[in-house]
């Protein structure tokens, strides 16, 4: 396979992104509670602008992932990096709901999805061997739990000391690092060799008659309204039980650092059993810390034992979702085809972040989200029993494209 640069310069530089991309969005709910009062918003004013960002950026995403397999994957992430910082100041100088809505929501979704993980990936995916992509998946999402342990407690530490708005600031101008950053992640995808070529309609056609695939893009959706129901409220839902305002900080810093740890062992995992079940495994255990948070009572100690037990089963869904549609599709239109998927985690984000706003201002409460992510962590588990853990058959006569 032919490259510009060196595979470590490759990983490291989207690694790069990926920590950035992610690192700061998982401390956007930190924000929260200073930008409601700031601006004498509702919290059901912020839930809808972060909610209409996760959707935004689903529905962005299959678009830059076609781009990206079209036209090449670096001139994906400059357009991403320069919309992210834009979001960001944006957000900064939004005094009404609709300018927050478009800055923080639409426009910073579309950053998101032009710089994320997702596009990263696919350049890991043409970048090295068949047999090692679901650890360089890993590695990819283990870049961005990072970020989450980063950021979480320098988003604190900056809201706290210099207030949200030099925040918002001082982000945006990190997210500028994404443009050199994108330089050695040059080129489009292609197929393995001994692969027939497709065109990008045929790719769709097959992958949306295709059992597995629709049964992981529903459990994608699971993993999304999990994982941005808390990134957007635990803070709040922390500070409204009297514990430390710091503690949210702490607490999205300890998921991401345990979910570096998460994010390699998935990718590890993949490379030798079923991805499959293993997601199966994963999202029922992730029913069961819910079930356990909530039925204990809340204490920092619970939160910080809550949060490391959610960090190991966080992101570690992305090595082995993008890893089973490496394997049932190969690479040529990875971005495209993981961006799908992605959207249909996007749609659970939305979800997951607006029914935590709306059902709170109705209720006082966030109890009924956290049973309703209990009974989607059993639904994720039984689906994934069925999904193929092969290749389509289109591709099952041909060289593996194993992942």
């Amino acid at each position: 396979m032919s490259r510009s640069f060196p595979i470590p310069l490759i990983l490291a530089c989207g690694s790069g992104i990926a920590l950035i991309s992610l690192g700061e969005r998982s401390a956007f709910g930190l924000f929260q509670n200073d930008m409601v009062a700031s601006r004498e918003w509702g919290r059901e004013t912020f839930a809808l602008a972060f909610a209409l960002q996760n959707l935004v950026w689903g529905i962005g995403q299959p678009i830059a992932g076609a781009i990206a397999d079209r036209y090449g994957t670096s001139k994906v992430l400059v357009g991403g990096g320069l919309l992210y910082a834009l979001g960001l100041l944006g957000t900064v100088y939004a005094e009404g709901a609709f300018a927050m809505h478009l800055f923080f929501g639409i426009m910073l979704g579309f950053g998101m999805a032009a710089s994320s993980f997702t596009i990263v990936i696919s350049a890991f995916g043409r970048s090295v061997s068949p047999a090692r992509r679901t650890l360089a998946f890993g590695l990819g999402t283990a870049a961005g739990s990072m970020g989450m342990f980063l950021f979480g407690p320098l988003g604190a530490v900056l809201i706290g000391t210099q207030g949200w708005e030099k925040a918002l600031l001082f982000f945006a101008g990190i997210a500028l690092l994404i443009l050199p950053f994108s330089i050695p992640l040059q080129g489009r995808s292609k197929a393995d060799p001994g692969q027939a070529t497709q065109s990008l309609g045929a790719a769709l056609k097959e992958a949306f008659a295709y059992r597995s695939y629709i049964l992981l893009a529903f459990g994608f959706f699971v993993c999304g309204f999990h994982v941005a129901f808390i990134i957007a409220h635990m803070p709040a839902y922390i500070q409204d039980l009297g514990l430390s305002p710091t503690l949210g900080g702490t607490a999205i810093a300890l998921i991401g650092l345990f979910n570096v740890i998460g994010s390699l062992g998935a990718g590890a995992i993949g490379q030798r059993y079923s991805k499959a079940y293993s997601l199966s495994i994963l999202y029922l255990l992730r029913a069961v810390a819910i079930t356990v948070f909530v039925l204990t009572p809340i204490s920092g100690t619970s939160v910080i034992v809550f949060s490391c037990a959610m960090g190991l089963l966080w992101l570690s869904t992305v090595p082995l979702t993008s890893g089973l549609v490496s394997v049932m599709f190969g690479p040529r239109y990875m971005a495209t085809l993981f961006g799908f998927v992605f959207f249909s985690h996007q749609v659970g984000s939305f979800l997951g972040v607006w029914l935590g706003g709306v059902i709170y201002a109705q209720t006082g409460s966030y109890d009924l989200l956290w049973w309703i992510g209990v009974a989607l962590g059993i639904f994720a588990a039984i689906v994934h029993l069925p999904i193929r853990d092969a290749p389509a058959p289109r591709l099952a006569g041909m060289v593996p494209a194993a992942a």
